[in-house]
């Protein structure tokens, strides 16, 4: 009998033990890939487990360039997912709308497959001003917090009644035009502005980020230019009702910290952090600061 009694625990044992197995080889890996429309996929980066931080690239990169963010980010006790925005990086490259309006469609589109609730979404630069559209456009829908990193908003052109933008409309169309000519010169161009200075990044990051920049469509890059240059979000500022962190540097030389100074006074409740040592690339350039701060804010 006790020998019956202990070859019958054993076999539990191992029934237990095949079946949790089986269970960890055949959990379903996540989707690289969300489809937002017929032939329209997205390439998502998505790590980690617990509460959800969505990521939005800025202009002319990809998910990829989060990639000093992950690691904290997973190790803090987060989910990540990097969003690619159609026309950039791995996502698909159609013909078709790259307004404000389109990108923010895609984003409700993935956290609605993905089925993400109570996310802090975050942008950089273009992905900035995209990630305070979809957070006005659709009443925060999955998200409880926005964070914006340099972002080109509300207004990235000067208009006669809005100042704290560098640059004109005249300016931005010739970018357009040298993105039409000459490619390699505007990412040049872009790339003089990104940084604070030239020793502010090592040459294998700077090439790093070349080499992402140059995966992005020809056609996304002008269409998306174009959007920066004629999109005004002034009226989505008073409709931001949830906790809004703003991380800006002041010597950004792409978007003005002035921008984010008026973003602060008119979005309610806002937090405005001003980083002293870097460009536009506050997330590489401060990494540390940048990565401590938005955990900070991640955990309010």
């Amino acid at each position: 009998m006790k020998l019956k009694s202990m070859l019958s625990t054993a076999v539990l044992l191992t029934t237990v033990f095949i079946t949790s197995v089986n269970a960890q080889n055949t959990t379903k890996a996540r989707a690289e890939y969300i489809e937002v429309e017929p032939n329209v996929r997205l390439h998502v980066t998505d790590l980690g487990e617990g509460k959800t931080v969505v990521l939005i690239h800025g202009y002319p990169v990809s998910d990829a360039s989060w990639e000093y963010q992950y690691h904290p980010l997973i190790e803090a006790g987060y989910r990540v997912i990097g969003i690619t925005l159609r026309g950039f990086g791995q996502s698909d490259k159609p013909y078709g709308k790259y307004d404000y309006d389109q990108f923010a469609a895609d984003i409700k589109t993935v956290l609605d497959k993905l089925d993400v609730k109570d996310a802090t979404l975050g942008g950089h630069s273009m992905g900035g001003a995209i990630a305070l559209h979809y957070v006005a456009k659709y009443n925060a829908a999955h998200v409880s917090k926005l964070a914006l990193f340099a972002a080109a908003a509300p207004v990235h052109t000067k208009r006669p009644d809005f100042p704290y933008p560098f640059f004109t409309k005249e300016d931005i169309t010739k970018w357009v035009e040298l993105n039409n000519t000459d490619r390699p010169a505007l990412l040049n161009k872009i790339g003089e502005r990104f940084v604070l200075s030239a020793t502010s990044v090592s040459p294998g990051i700077g090439a790093w980020l070349g080499s992402i920049e140059m995966q992005s469509s020809p056609y996304a890059m002008e269409q998306a230019l174009i959007a920066l240059r004629d999109e005004d979000l002034r009226g989505d500022l008073p409709k931001i009702k949830i906790p809004t962190l703003i991380l800006h540097a002041k010597q950004d030389r792409i978007v003005s910290y002035e921008l984010a100074e008026q973003m602060h006074k008119a979005i309610a409740g806002s937090q405005l952090i001003p980083f002293e040592k870097s460009g536009h690339a506050l997330f590489i350039e401060e990494k540390d600061k940048f990565n401590a701060e938005f955990i900070k804010f991640l955990k309010q």
